[in-house]
């Protein structure tokens, strides 16, 4: 049996045939050039000792004693092996998420704007149990403050690029807020320059909205490691993640393969959990679905006057039953959204929510049409205002109107080419569709006037403007 582009193909033992471990429909790594700082020596590093290793199950926390990963932990200098990432920002206290080389106790300083210390401590330690990863959360913080921080391991402070945040703002509070968000982030080394670019826009959240990495093969938690080591490893992505709020939902591409769909049972298949667990590994949401017994990436989180639903469409997904969320998680939606009382509310999913949507909707919302219709419904009949709707999957920029017979036209985001090269057609019957080079989308709230508006912008990998449209929340509203 040859090896193909396609495939990677690993022997389980002597003499016995080797079998694949990515599917036809699978995107082979692009590997970094070998001229590349850092990750363009460890890299290969990685890929030979983990992804191409017998064990599935594979990570940097039993491979990192090993002497030659040593020698390169050393000769590059790697105090951290990914982050920091900032996320889970409240109005007094944030989470920070990182990932050392080797076990270690991590110590935090806290600077306000001015750069003087107004707080310290032991962050925690970094063990193999969590692959060398450590989340922390430092409270007692003010509402709508920039800080700044520094972070210790033994050898004394790590070198940091853009190493600060800013606290949300109070609900009620009139302030603005950018959110940053898109989908569609296969590692591509030419491409990855577009974390820098959404970083000098400086929003206050970016959202990742799935196929955030193409792992497309649950069954090797080695390959969805390594996976996440290099793009935790690019420095551009480390310049957003370190002074952004980070949060992310997956879809096929780094839960599962191409268009696939969980199933309602938590455990089944077997490779459910696993994946489960390396994403929480990865990530500091607020929220990781319902727990172990309800395992999921669904979670609910709030900035100022403006709630945000991310929603899982993978998991529990079964067309044949009729459900993108399934029943615990579809619940939790309805109920917390009849329960939000702020002005905007946004509802983040993998795929599209548009009755248009590609493939006459075998992959989006359009595919199970009444649980769609009871959550739009919900909306009509509470009269729940300031709802926007993202979505991600397909490879261009779109915004849709989805007008409602008993309520107010909602409005749809659609965004997933960050760094991909594959690129999906334009729709006719989007207000706004476009496809050239890569992209991100931006949503602008301003609540300083009576009437709060909200702007969506669509950005060029080099920062040019293509697109703008301002809603006033009045338009969000039946009358």
């Amino acid at each position: 049996m040859k090896q193909s582009a396609h495939y990677r193909y690993l022997r389980i033992a002597p003499g016995i045939l080797l079998f694949p471990i990515l599917s036809l429909t699978a995107k082979p790594p692009i590997p970094t050039p070998a001229n590349t700082p850092v990750l363009g020596e460890v890299e290969p590093w990685l890929f030979k000792n983990i992804l191409k290793a017998k064990d599935v199950d594979g990570s940097l926390a039993k491979v990192y004693q090993r002497k030659d990963f040593r020698a390169l932990v050393k000769k590059h200098d790697l105090r951290l092996f990914g982050g920091p990432m900032v996320s889970s920002v409240t109005e007094n206290s944030i989470v920070i998420w990182l990932r050392t080389p080797q076990p270690e106790t991590i110590h935090y300083t806290l600077f306000n704007s001015l750069g003087i210390p107004v707080g310290e401590g032991r962050a925690g330690s970094t063990s193999e149990k969590n692959d060398l990863t450590l989340k922390f959360q430092i409270r007692g913080l003010f509402p709508n403050t920039r800080y700044k921080y520094a972070l210790a391991d033994s050898r004394g402070e790590i070198p940091l690029e853009n190493a600060s945040f800013r606290t949300a703002p109070s609900k009620g509070q009139e302030t603005k807020v950018r959110v940053a968000f898109g989908g569609g982030s296969r590692y591509n080394h030419p491409k990855e320059r577009i974390w820098d670019t959404i970083a000098k826009r400086e929003p206050d959240i970016f959202l990742f909205l799935g196929d955030n990495l193409y792992l497309d093969d649950p069954q090797h938690r080695n390959l969805q490691r390594v996976y996440y080591y290099r793009r935790q490893l690019r420095p551009e992505y480390r310049r957003l993640t370190s002074s952004t709020a980070i949060y992310a939902i997956w879809d096929d591409h780094d839960f599962g393969k191409n268009d696939c769909a969980g199933g309602l049972d938590p455990f089944k298949p077997d490779w459910k959990v696993p994946v489960w667990k390396v994403f929480k590994e990865n990530w500091a949401n607020p929220g990781f679905g319902n727990g172990p017994e309800q395992p999921g990436c669904w979670f609910k989180f709030s900035h100022g006057d403006i709630d945000f639903f991310m929603t899982d469409g993978r998991y529990y997904r079964d067309f044949k039953k009729g459900t993108m969320l399934g029943p615990v998680q579809k619940q939790w939606l309805l109920e917390s959204l009849k329960a939000s009382t702020a002005t905007f509310k946004v509802i983040a999913s993998g795929t599209l929510w548009t009755e248009t949507a590609d493939k006459g909707g075998k992959d989006s919302w359009w595919g199970v049409r009444e649980e769609r219709e009871e959550i739009l419904s919900l909306i009509d009949t509470d009269n729940i205002g300031g709802v926007l709707l993202l979505s991600a999957d397909r490879h261009r920029t779109d915004v849709y109107e989805i007008k409602r017979p008993n309520g107010y036209t909602l409005y749809e985001f659609e965004t997933s080419k960050l760094t991909n090269n594959h690129t999906h057609g334009t729709k006719k019957e989007a207000l706004f569709s476009y496809n050239k080079g890569n992209f991100f989308g931006t949503l602008d709230f301003d609540l300083t006037p009576r009437d709060p508006t909200v702007t969506f912008r669509c950005i060029t990998i080099d920062g040019k403007q293509v697109y703008e449209l301002p809603l006033k929340r009045s338009q969000l509203q039946e009358k």
